[in-house]
């Protein structure tokens, strides 16, 4: 028991003070699809209060999976993940999306939206709303392995996503806009994307179409990213590319794999994207296990880390392959520690991502048990992007303990600040025992990261004296600096 505990205690003193710890929500696998809304905000609610155990600091939340709409839309019809049937409106009526801005804020993590921008028709459905893009203007799409794709080629495609990517950010208080591996359709032998007749029309010059199609992508990419900072400066843009940019047989640049290419394939240039600073992180899906033939997660998670360091770079993790592969070097054990611990060498990842977010709250093989208890036993602010804005806002004011009809509490007033880089939008809360040297980098004395001016004390003996530490953050978790406050509890 003594080396478990001191096993613990080395590898909280060791977590990171900021990490993005995200959890994928998706819509398409049909879990939310006509259960109603009492049903679907319980679920929801139930997975929310488990992943705050787990240390999630951030949702992202699936709202457009196929042109359609988890949100209010006066653009995309209701999709029918949510109703059962595109256009239907949810009875009783709610907003999924600004219910899960609401509750994901008031837990203390990101509610980053997640859309799909090209498919407008998944596999399974059968029926389109009249209001659907397909039905009112069907030559901007393209049929694909039994899909429909807003065609990438068509300039007024690209300006319609954006039209309907500023709709949602203008109107929802969202932290990040998130997109994920979608651009061009994924390969199926004996089918060919029918863009003919505007590459003809729109060549601009280029003469691979392969070229061609990455460059209509990178306009896309590049307008996403000017629409949402327009916008509001804050609102992050991820990517959640496919785990392989490019094979090295097929550029020196690549990696030691052989499986389907971001480049080649997909016609996504993600590198270009980072370079150009189209993103504000980058989150590859790195879903294989360690060992695997064609695509190593340890051959590319150290890629990643080589390659794509201009911007935060976090992992997408998939939690059902981790834990039914063993450690190549520890037969008797899943993934999840061998991971781990390439996450932490890697000097570049700033994170992790859960696919997918139930899977997290079933826990297999203690998966949860471990983020909850282990590594991401204490709070976490999010990793900072001084490319958006290196401000802070100043520190809390008037910091004090009272008594209450609630026991002791920790009490401050909000600093003075005018814009969105200068105001609190949240605190962190740290505690240090008498003698104990106050560092704020110590990710193991953060108490709390909280939304109010005020923490709810322990009552110890009344005998002990501790420093508070509070800080405040911005919509970036920019941090102030400190106002500290011994206190006996």
């Amino acid at each position: 028991m003594l080396l478990l505990a001191l096993m613990l205690t080395l590898t909280a003193s060791a977590q990171n003070k900021r990490e993005f710890r995200g959890a994928w929500i998706q819509c398409v696998n049909g879990q939310f699809q006509g259960i109603g809304t009492a049903q679907m905000q319980q679920t929801l609610r139930y997975q929310l209060d488990e992943l705050q155990k787990d240390g999630v600091n951030a949702i992202i939340f699936q709202v457009r999976p196929e042109c359609d709409a988890l949100y209010a839309s006066q653009i995309e019809p209701w999709s029918r993940f949510l109703t059962g049937q595109q256009g239907r409106a949810p009875q009783p009526y709610w907003d999924p999306l600004q219910w899960m801005i609401d509750e994901c804020h008031r837990r203390g993590m990101e509610l980053h939206a997640w859309i799909n921008p090209y498919r407008a028709k998944t596999k399974t459905t059968t029926m389109l709303a009249t209001n659907h893009i397909a039905i009112r203007q069907p030559q901007r799409c393209f049929d694909y392995d039994e899909m429909k794709i807003l065609n990438p080629g068509l300039p007024e495609n690209r300006d319609y996503i954006c039209q309907v990517v500023r709709d949602i950010v203008t109107r929802y208080d969202i932290d990040g806009l998130h997109i994920d591996d979608y651009f061009y359709p994924y390969p199926v032998a004996g089918q060919s994307i029918p863009d003919d007749a505007q590459y003809r029309q729109y060549t601009n010059g280029i003469r691979d179409r392969g070229d061609w199609r990455r460059y209509n992508v990178n306009l896309f990419m590049k307008q996403l990213y000017e629409t949402v900072h327009q916008a509001k400066p804050w609102v992050k843009v991820g990517v959640s590319p496919f785990g392989i940019y490019r094979n090295k047989k097929s550029a020196a640049i690549g990696s030691n794999t052989n499986g389907l290419q971001n480049y080649d394939d997909l016609y996504a240039d993600v590198l270009f994207w980072i370079s150009n600073g189209w993103l504000d992180y980058c989150v590859p899906q790195l879903y294989w296990e360690i060992g695997h033939k064609s695509a190593d997660y340890d051959t590319l998670i150290r890629w990643w880390n080589q390659h794509a360091a201009a911007r935060p770079l976090y992992i997408g993790e998939d939690i059902e392959r981790t834990v039914k592969n063993a450690d190549p070097s520890n037969p008797s054990s899943h993934q999840q520690a061998a991971k781990h611990q390439l996450h932490q060498e890697m000097k570049n990842v700033k994170g992790t991502v859960l696919w997918y977010a139930k899977m997290a709250v079933d826990n297999p093989a203690n998966y949860a048990t471990m983020l909850r208890n282990e590594y991401w036993r204490y709070p976490a602010l999010q990793p900072q992007m001084p490319f958006i804005s290196k401000k802070s806002p100043k520190k809390p004011r008037k910091l004090k303990a009272l008594w209450t009809s609630d026991g002791q509490m920790l009490f401050w007033t909000a600093p003075s600040g005018k814009g969105w880089q200068d105001k609190a939008q949240r605190y962190a809360v740290y505690r240090f025992a008498k003698g104990e040297k106050v560092n704020i980098n110590d990710a193991s004395k953060i108490v709390a990261i909280t939304t109010n001016t005020f923490y709810p004390l322990p009552q110890i003996d009344g005998k002990r004296t501790y420093t508070y530490v509070v800080t405040a953050l911005n919509r970036l978790d920019n941090e102030s600096k400190t106002a500290k406050k011994k206190v006996k509890l």
